[in-house]
C-alpha cells in the first residue's frame, strides 16, 4: 500500500434536476445518512469519503450541484477538473428522466471528453405503482450512451457504495496509464498529474 502523504483525489460531479435525490445520494454514501426533509442546494455543496481502489487510498471529493434550471450556468464552471459525472435521475418522476438528453448535453458541452459518466436512477425503493420509469428503461438508456448504470435508494442505501465504488474504479483505470508515471523520492511517491 501506498505511504504517500498525497492522496489521490477524484473530483466526482452528481447532477440531475430537482428533487431527484442528488444530495441524499451523497450524504448516504459520505455519513451513511438520510434526511426525510428536503431542503433545495442552492449552488453547490462538496464532500469528501474515501475509497480503497487496487490497495490505493483514493480520495472522492463529490459536489451535489443545484439541479434548477437558474443555477445550470453556475454549474458549467464545476465541470471542469471532474473525473465522473453521476447522473441521477427520480425513477417517479418521468420528467426527471425525460430530461436526461438536456444533461448529457451540458456535460458534451462543458465536461472534458474523457470524463466518466454514470445514469443513476433513484429511489428504487418506492412503490411499484408510483414507478415511471423502469430499471429497463433506464438500462437501454445507459447503453445507448455508453454509460454504466445503477438503481439506488438514498432512503434505504440500496446499490449507493457500489455505485460510486464501480464509477471510482472505472475512473481509476481510464488514469493508470497516468497514475503510473511515478518517481519514487525516499519513501514517498509523488503522482505526477
Amino acid at each position: 500500500m501506498n505511504s504517500s502523504p498525497h492522496q489521490t483525489t477524484f473530483k466526482i460531479l452528481v447532477l440531475g434536476q430537482s428533487n431527484v435525490g442528488k444530495t441524499s445520494i451523497a450524504y448516504r454514501f459520505t455519513d451513511d445518512s438520510f434526511k426525510e426533509s428536503y431542503i433545495s442546494t442552492i449552488g453547490i455543496d462538496a464532500t469528501t469519503s474515501t475509497l480503497t481502489i487496487e490497495g490505493e487510498k483514493i480520495r472522492l471529493q463529490i459536489w451535489d450541484t443545484a439541479g434548477q434550471e437558474r443555477f445550470r450556468t453556475l454549474t458549467n464552471a464545476y465541470y471542469r477538473g471532474a473525473m465522473g459525472i453521476m447522473l441521477v435521475y427520480d425513477v417517479t418522476c418521468d420528467t426527471s428522466f425525460n430530461n436526461i438528453s438536456n444533461w448529457v448535453q451540458c456535460i458534451e458541452e462543458n465536461a472534458s471528453d474523457n470524463v466518466i459518466c454514470m445514469l443513476i436512477g433513484n429511489k428504487a425503493d418506492a412503490d411499484e405503482n408510483l414507478r415511471c420509469v423502469t430499471k429497463k428503461q433506464g438500462e437501454e438508456t445507459a447503453a445507448q450512451r455508453n454509460m454504466d448504470f445503477f438503481e439506488v435508494s438514498a432512503k434505504t442505501g440500496h446499490n449507493i457504495k457500489e455505485a460510486f465504488t464501480a464509477l471510482g474504479q472505472k475512473i481509476y483505470k481510464s488514469r493508470l496509464p497516468k497514475l503510473a508515471q511515478t518517481y519514487f523520492k525516499g519513501e514517498h511517491f509523488l503522482w505526477q498529474n
